[in-house]
């Protein structure tokens, strides 16, 4: 069959308005080219006619048109398929609701019934104090709402009761009126949100339920949950240790789970637990949990030495087919996580539900979301991957780092003395090839990574400070708190024997993302490799001079993202990236202790690295740009890993040094950043404070818009007369990407708004690191070249579209740019300012 295309100018004597008529081999072999590059350029055109004899009869504005209408029809076929996936989520979202809007109802009703049936109680107390009876029926009254269950044993019968009192009761948790269920603080349903998510309202204990739709079967959604370490990074373990079959076609199995504590301030929890599968008439599958205790009887399972015993009420997951496709899911947590055990300031972790929702229930759903999709796409990402090898990384990191705080002595933990101060906890390892779960040995035979592994660790509270600014800052100005010296040491520890103890500088310490792997948007998570340049390790009295590499994991970085905790992990790794490399992550994670949102702008701060040398000055920012005043905890946790040579005390005790010296350092460094970064701090109205050497921002946002007007002709912005502050945050949400740079032999950002940070994938902070080179291609710099002479001579100039380059590596499209001078007040050139127009990822 033979394609055709519109060609509205063709060879000598054809029409225009006729077709041109492709040969299935012509076809090929320009969809071939299309896979490898979908908008060629002429010469590129050109190229292809020579290269391909089949295209020679085909002029090259025919072969552009042929282009043009593929990526339309790509276009609209993405769209479409866009749409459908959109109408299908929102059709199951509808159903969730009106399932929602039917239990509010029967909880209206239940509501109502109680308070009548109570009242009446009340009245016939009051009226006949002195009949008994009276009390029996107000006992028979509330017999329903805590039941008293016979104890059971431990046999098939026994279990296949509890069973199903555990299937009932969560049922009535999923989708009845068992508990009081209100939103999840900033969730709000819609197409594009994870799901409708709630938790609970007066109940024992913590609870949370969420129901969304996943584009996957009911049973690959029931195998995911079931492993839970896979998902669930607080999970150390679940272990089966009996699995029985039931006369319904169920399954019960009986468990034993652990997960890790958050932080060195409290101790790990397990659960003994019976786990029942179940199918309901209906089709449904069901996989409902509870833990084991005295109250429901069945076996028993003794305490765990460094384990506190937790209590799981009714949990679980009620999975539904879709039509056409994939499964509305129903998850509840319920759980009592025994908070008396833990110092009063940790208490609200143990006592939120928020902070459960964050960490288990969304943690369940975004992950068969991101199954979900990867299965749909079929693509290979960062590295040379697939998604599932990245997730294994992601998931190495974070259990290396949860095994290193926790210090389980069944992974051949110990404590070693202290110095005679107690800040710093220092733990050492003899065998860490079960913690490390990688392959030591390298190709050559020969051990990897040092006999023994030593840990330092510590914890601190934080004040006023928004957990996911620190964890961004932390992450992008890495030499603030950073020793390369260490940084030297730990990776060539995991290569070979690290002789003795660096003791003198190393050249330059600057880091770069060199390899983006995998970024979740869902819940703001970062895998990327960094590379350290210009480091060099003392040896022997000579500088040994190596790149080192970073493999590192940063989540949490959503201020809005209510409950949830901010971690950055890193570890060096090998140049070879090979997956079963070994791995000794060390980092920070912070908790926050309040629930309140934190109101300022996550980008708030126009050069806090500058904020740690300078002091406290600037000028008020109204609004959004204002930062929050209320209080807000956290709790700070670091643990930094060391590999050393085993059965050699002397070098155990001087690592140990180093270690508490240099956390200690950092814990320093962090709190330095902490005070900079701390809202009172800012200045004494709590804004912004601009950078020094530049003007305020209500000054530079009236300059771009004078000098635009001035060079344009026309009006950049239409202010509704509300003064300066009206101007810049009308600049701020642009919908157009708005960035200046500076005018230097090498120039670099120095501002830009909302959505030029988030065309650059950067946020205020590390904006003046990137440089306007940076983020162009070589023919993007070559015309950008060109260009800039007309816009130093004319005031302006007109760029055609393209592509760029965010700072995570991802190319960015755009229709159209344009580029003019900035003029100051003495109407002398202070910058350039660039608008780049319908950008998008591509």
């Amino acid at each position: 069959m033979m394609a055709v295309t519109a060609c509205k100018e063709g060879k000598p004597g054809m029409d225009p308005g006729k077709y041109v008529r492709y040969t299935p081999e012509q076809v090929e072999a320009l969809e071939r080219l299309y896979h490898e590059c979908p908008k060629p350029s002429s010469i590129r055109r050109q190229q292809l006619i020579r290269e391909c004899p089949i295209l020679s009869n085909i002029e090259p504005k025919q072969i552009k048109v042929w282009f043009q209408n593929r990526r339309c029809r790509e276009k609209q076929r993405k769209e479409a398929s866009r749409l459908q996936a959109v109408n299908r989520k929102l059709t199951a979202m509808n159903k969730l609701l009106m399932e929602e809007n039917d239990r509010l109802q029967k909880q209206v009703s239940q509501l109502v019934y109680e308070n009548g049936y109570f009242r009446q109680q009340t009245q016939n107390v009051a009226i006949t104090t002195t009949d008994t009876s009276c009390e029996s029926v107000v006992t028979s009254g509330q017999h329903h709402l805590t039941p008293q269950h016979p104890p059971r044993d431990a046999s098939p019968a026994g279990l296949l009761s509890i069973a199903e009192e555990t299937l009932a009761e969560f049922l009535s948790k999923a989708t009845g009126t068992a508990v009081e269920w209100i939103q999840m603080p900033g969730m709000k349903p819609g197409p594009d949100s994870i799901g409708i998510v709630a938790i609970s309202h007066g109940c024992t204990g913590v609870a949370a339920r969420a129901c969304g739709l996943v584009g996957l079967e009911p049973t690959k959604v029931s195998e995911i949950l079931k492993d839970r370490p896979t998902w669930f990074r607080d999970c150390r373990s679940v272990e089966v240790l009996t699995a029985l079959s039931t006369g319904n076609g169920g399954t019960i199995e009986l468990l034993y789970m652990q997960m890790y504590a958050p932080t060195t301030l409290a101790s790990a929890r397990d659960f003994w637990l019976l786990r029942y599968t179940s199918v309901l008439e209906d089709g449904s599958l069901v996989v409902c949990e509870r833990s084991l205790s005295n109250t429901q009887g069945g076996p028993s399972m003794p305490p765990v030495q460094q384990f506190v015993r937790a209590e799981m009420h009714p949990s679980g997951y009620l999975i539904r087919p879709c039509e056409g496709g994939g499964s509305i899911i129903h998850l509840v947590d319920h759980m009592d996580l025994e908070p008396w055990s833990v110092p009063e300031v940790l208490r609200p972790l143990y006592e939120s539900s928020t902070v459960l929702a964050q960490k288990m229930t969304m943690a369940a759903l975004r992950h068969l979301r991101q199954i979900a999709q990867e299965v749909s796409q079929n693509t290979v990402v960062g590295w040379g991957r697939q998604p599932a090898a990245l997730r294994a990384l992601s998931q190495r990191l974070s259990k290396g780092f949860n095994e290193a705080l926790n210090g389980f002595t069944d992974d051949g933990w110990s404590l070693l003395g202290n110095d005679g101060m107690d800040d710093v906890t220092i733990l050492v390892n003899s065998s860490p090839a079960k913690i490390m779960a990688a392959n030591l040995t390298s190709t050559n035979g020969f051990p990897t990574v040092c006999g023994a592994v030593l840990c330092a660790k510590a914890s601190m509270l934080l004040q006023n400070v928004p957990p996911a600014l620190l964890i961004r800052f932390l992450r992008e100005h890495r030499s603030e708190w950073a020793d390369s010296n260490i940084d030297a040491y730990s990776a060539a520890a995991l290569k070979s024997n690290p002789g003795t103890l660096p003791t003198s500088r190393m050249g330059g310490f600057g880091g770069q993302v060199i390899l983006p792997l995998a970024h979740t948007v869902e819940h703001e998570e970062f895998l990327e490799v960094i590379k350290l340049e210009n480091h060099g390790l003392v040896q022997d009295d000579s500088i040994i001079p190596r790149d080192m590499f970073l493999l590192q994991l940063c989540s949490g970085v959503d201020e809005n993202a209510v409950g949830a905790c901010a971690e950055l992990v890193f570890a060096p790794i090998d140049p070879s990236f090979a997956d079963d490399a070994p791995l000794l992550p060390s980092g920070f994670r912070i908790i926050p202790l309040d629930n309140g949102v934190d109101g300022s702008s996550p980008n708030r701060t126009l050069d806090l690295a500058s904020a740690l040398e300078v002091g406290p000055a600037g000028n008020r920012i109204s609004g959004e740009f204002a930062g929050g005043s209320g209080s807000l905890r956290s709790v700070l946790t670091i643990a930094f890993q060391f590999s050393y040579e085993n059965n050699h005390e002397q070098i155990r005790d001087n690592v140990a040094t180093m270690a508490r010296q240099y956390v200690r350092s950092v814990i320093s460094s962090v709190q330095r950043v902490a005070m900079a970064l701390t809202p009172s701090r800012l200045n004494p109205h709590n804004g912004l404070r601009p950078p020094p050497g530049t003007p305020e921002a209500l000054t530079l946002a009236r300059w771009i818009c004078h000098s635009y007007r001035f060079h344009l002709g026309v009006e950049l912005l239409r202010p509704n007369g509300e003064g300066g502050e009206s101007l810049l945050k009308m600049l701020w949400h642009h919908a157009d990407a708005i960035m200046c740079c500076s005018l230097k032999a090498l120039p670099v950002f120095t501002f830009a708004n909302q959505a030029g940070l988030d065309m650059l994938e950067t946020t205020l902070v590390a904006l003046q690191d990137i440089t306007l080179e940076k983020i162009f291609d070589e023919n993007g710099r070559k015309t950008l070249c060109a260009d800039f002479a007309q816009i130093m001579q004319q005031g302006f100039a007109y760029l055609q579209g393209g592509l760029c380059v965010s700072s995570m590596g991802r190319p960015v499209s755009y229709e159209r740019a344009v580029a003019w001078k900035v003029l100051n007040e003495e109407e002398s050139t202070h910058c350039i300012c660039f608008m780049f127009m319908n950008w998008s990822f591509v």
